[in-house]
């Protein structure tokens, strides 16, 4: 059974979605990709990873690192999983590239090289959005490339998390 509950962010309307035990998408309404998890007529209920969900959104807002992740069930192909798993290595207030990225896939699974396109694509389809990080994902010269939830989000939770990253 899939749930749905929304939660009202400083960045507009987001939506969590969860199996009854584990959060399986976060989105920003409207974004790209949104939905890509949810199968069936979820049900719009409350759930406890859902109450987890909204502490980790209430204190990350607060501009503060929370201190805990909730169940997640990043249920894709192996290429996707080992990318979204690397996304939750990148710490608050910093970023990586796409190459770097694309590097750490290629190192794990003894390959010469990895495109960092598909490592794009990868990024791109992340249906937990901001617990599974994302944003923090930019170009190699720094340029901040590509966020299914729009790049004036994307910049606004870069500056939320160092707000010394951009010379603000």
């Amino acid at each position: 059974m899939n749930y749905i509950q929304s939660y009202d962010s400083p960045l507009g309307k987001i939506t969590l979605a969860g199996n009854g035990k584990e959060l399986t998408g976060l989105w920003f309404d409207g974004q790209k990709y949104f939905g890509s998890t949810l199968t069936g007529t979820p049900v719009r209920d409350s759930c406890p990873v859902f109450d987890q969900a909204a502490c980790w959104l209430d204190i990350y807002f607060s501009g503060k690192e929370p201190d805990f992740t909730p169940p997640l069930a990043l249920n894709a192909t192996p290429f996707r999983k080992a990318v979204w798993d690397i996304l939750l290595t990148v710490p608050f207030g910093q970023t990586t590239t796409y190459g770097k990225i694309a590097s750490r896939i290629a190192a794990q699974t003894g390959r010469p090289h990895m495109s960092a396109q598909a490592v794009g694509g990868a990024v791109g389809h992340n249906p937990i959005s901001l617990i599974v990080p994302c944003h923090r994902v930019v170009g190699t010269d720094g340029s901040l490339t590509g966020y299914a939830g729009g790049i004036d989000r994307k910049t606004r939770l870069l500056l939320l998390e160092n707000p010394c990253a951009f010379g603000e």
